[in-house]
């Protein structure tokens, strides 16, 4: 003989036969009586369970006094354990967790919320922590449990995992705070260009012709950022520039060195640096006159606590070189404006063959294992 089958049980059972009740329509095939006996308890409670584990949510059950009394699969993952039950109180966790990360007490949760005062909650966040020290975000959706007499039984719960959810919103928050950054140093920069290509030309036409062509570059370096993302290959800047220039004559423009990426902060600014000794070759250097050519080479060192990027920009095969009579925006931007973004130092030689520049760059030392908090659990 049967024992008495689960409130779920029966309420599921309920609701199917009154779905049976119901005249099929156009889109309905009725079929005859089955002949099949009934159903024993433990065939009904196997569907029944069956049904649940294939729920891709974590759902599990309550009595009044918030004793889990049942969980599917996908709870358990969620756990990251399998309680027995009756022995935990109003979760299968034993460590809940606000949004902010403070501990949130088991008869606080929403399923202690649902059966103590007798309603659903719909929304309700919090944070699993796992037995590995792990986290899990969710949004509760606990409901109570009614017989048939209108009576308090328990509650049923389902809890959505929204670790994507969150990943997503971090992400987007952090695209915007980095937006912001940004385009204030966008502004500063072009402030900047500005001030020192006005100081440095002698007519309208002057000024206007080196601003567009400088914010133009300065553009170009931000489309590499927007392309690639946060960062931008030290290569792909100089290709940027020096492409355009390439004639297909051998050797008229040489790059050699190892792939380096840079922050957006030092694309900016090397980016500038590389436009106006690009701009300097094609007036007056290697780049103005067939058969002449620029070789840039560079490599990275690494110490114990930082890298340096040293890169040599070599012109030969163009017009006789000397040292110019007065210092233009080029000139200004080595000297000064490199030194004072990012602590770069640049020498230039007039050598009669051809201009050479030395330049070092520090970079920020290379990001270590992450030790940060990787559990996926909110700050506390």
């Amino acid at each position: 003989m049967d024992k008495p089958r689960g409130f779920l049980e029966s309420e599921f059972e309920r609701l199917v036969a009154t779905r049976d009740d119901v005249a099929a329509d156009g889109n309905v095939v009725p079929f005859p009586d089955s002949p099949r006996p009934e159903p024993t308890l433990r065939e009904r409670e196997r569907r029944f369970h069956s049904l649940l584990n294939a729920l891709p949510a974590a759902v599990y059950t309550t009595d009044t006094d918030g004793h889990v009394n049942y969980y599917n699969d996908a709870a358990a993952e969620l756990w990251g354990s399998r309680p027995p039950l009756g022995k935990l109180a109003w979760c299968g966790s034993p460590r809940l967790l606000w949004p902010d990360g403070t501990p949130l007490p088991h008869d606080q949760s929403p399923m202690a919320i649902a059966v103590k005062e007798n309603r659903a909650v719909r929304g309700f966040e919090g944070c699993t922590e796992r037995p590995d020290g792990t986290c899990v975000p969710w949004l509760a959706y606990p409901t109570p449990l009614h017989d048939e007499a209108g009576q308090l039984v328990g509650a049923v719960n389902m809890l959505v995992d929204i670790t994507e959810r969150k990943r997503i919103e971090e992400q987007q928050s952090l695209m915007v705070r980095e937006l912001h950054h940004r385009v204030k140093n966008t502004l500063a920069t072009v402030q900047a260009i500005m001030g020192s290509t006005a100081r440095s030309s002698e007519t309208i036409e002057d000024f206007k012709t080196a601003l567009i062509a400088r914010i133009g570059s300065l553009a170009r370096t931000h489309r590499l950022l927007t392309d690639d993302g946060p960062t931008v290959s030290f290569g792909d800047i100089l290709k940027n520039e020096l492409d355009a220039f390439d004639d297909g004559s051998e050797g008229r423009i040489t790059l050699t060195g190892p792939d380096v990426l840079l922050s957006s902060q030092l694309a900016v600014s090397l980016g500038m640096a590389v436009h106006e000794l690009t701009t300097n070759a094609a007036k007056f250097g290697a780049l103005s006159i067939y058969g002449g050519k620029v070789d840039v080479t560079w490599n990275v060192a690494i110490e114990k606590s930082r890298r340096t990027l040293t890169f040599d920009w070599v012109e030969s095969s163009g017009p006789a070189v000397s040292e110019p009579a007065r210092h233009g925006f080029g000139s200004r931007l080595l000297d000064f404006v490199l030194p004072g973004q990012i602590q770069a130092k640049a020498t230039v030689d007039y050598a009669r063959e051809g201009v050479r520049i030395h330049c070092v760059v520090p970079l920020p030392a290379e990001p270590e294992a992450d030790s940060a908090d990787d559990t996926g659990c909110p700050p506390r």
